[in-house]
């Protein structure tokens, strides 16, 4: 399994890159950022700095979308670090939340996420694409790699990602919800005769490592509004009836007393509108404890088809916790791989 962090791009820009510097020191192969350029700093131009101050590490948004952000200016933007960096790079994209509804935006369509996949992917990837009735090409641009992973939840973003993403982005850890999105990917995958296997399976969820539950907890109730969300679209599109969409219950039916968000405070350890999110929740969806509970949970996903667990650091307890994963968790998994062989 690999891993990777997730981190928002909150100033001071400096802290951000002494993380991912950090990050990289203790064996996380990719550094991810938010992506919603107004809440946060800009994190393309972070990105450049995480590239010029490591050696190793993958980095890219978490995610970025085609509604606030030309999708050449998006693909000239990796294309570019990748000539300056090598190619460290990596793009995920979704349909678009924070950065579109700040604004009072939509999320786009699923034929312009499609769309835009592969117009980014062909440009950065130093190829030509037909855009707009022409066809275009950076002249510049040579021999850059990007792969597209797609951020989904729903049966149509889920087939989507299948059909066309390079991985797959699932924003929460529960099990039961995760092997019911992978196996619903690899099939959709399998249908337009792609291989299953050659599309990574991405799981990112708050990692924390602690022994006092409740203040974990807390800390990382905030997932759970922001996973709410996106079940907020699935609910407006298909009820609360789980058959209707073959949506997991366990993803529907704890949003029944959400009552709002703010975007304000998105994503934020402080959140204080959350109290919807029961315990349960956050037990389900996150990987709290001990390095041996991490661990377990881990291996149980491993087993489900994730190639990465990308941990988000929002909140107290940072460094600790990236300094276990990456004497005793990282270890463990890695270990495990060379045991099977």
């Amino acid at each position: 399994m690999d891993f990777g962090v997730v981190l928002q791009t909150n100033p001071p820009a400096a802290r951000t890159v002494q993380l991912a510097k950090l990050a990289e020191a203790h064996g996380f192969n990719h550094v991810w950022t938010f992506d919603s350029h107004l809440l946060w700093e800009e994190p393309y131009v972070i990105h450049s700095a995480i590239l010029a101050e490591t050696n190793r590490v993958t980095v890219g948004p978490f995610v970025t979308n085609p509604a606030t952000r030309d999708w050449t200016v998006t693909a000239s933007v990796f294309a570019t670090l990748n000539e300056m960096y090598g190619n460290r790079t990596i793009c995920g994209i979704g349909r678009g939340d924070s950065a579109v509804r700040v604004t009072n935006g939509k999320p786009v369509t699923m034929s312009e996420l499609r769309a835009s996949i592969h117009v980014i992917r062909e440009l950065a990837n130093s190829r030509p694409v037909e855009y707009n009735g022409a066809t275009i090409q950076f002249p510049w641009s040579h021999g850059s790699k990007l792969d597209v992973w797609v951020a989904a939840y729903g049966p149509l973003a889920l087939k989507l990602t299948g059909e066309v993403g390079d991985g797959f982005i699932l924003q929460l850890a529960d099990l039961d919800v995760a092997a019911w999105m992978i196996k619903t990917v690899r099939h959709a995958a399998a249908n337009v005769g792609r291989d299953p296997d050659s599309i990574a399976f991405c799981v990112a969820a708050p990692m924390y490592i602690g022994d006092d539950w409740q203040h974990m907890r807390d800390q990382c109730r905030w997932f759970g509004g922001m996973v709410g969300n996106h079940v907020a679209d699935i609910v407006a599109k298909y009820g609360h009836h789980a058959d209707e969409s073959g949506v997991p219950a366990e993803l529907i039916d704890y949003i029944e007393g959400r009552v709002g968000y703010d975007y304000n405070t998105h994503g934020k350890a402080d959140n204080d509108h959350v109290d919807f999110v029961p315990d349960e929740i956050v037990d389900r969806f996150c990987i709290l404890g001990t390095a041996e509970e991490h661990i377990a949970k881990l291996e149980k996903l491993r087993a489900l088809g994730v190639t990465q667990f990308a941990g988000y650091l929002q909140h107290d307890n940072k460094e600790e916790t990236l300094r276990v994963y990456g004497e005793t968790v990282i270890p463990a998994l890695s270990e495990h791989v060379v045991a099977k062989r």
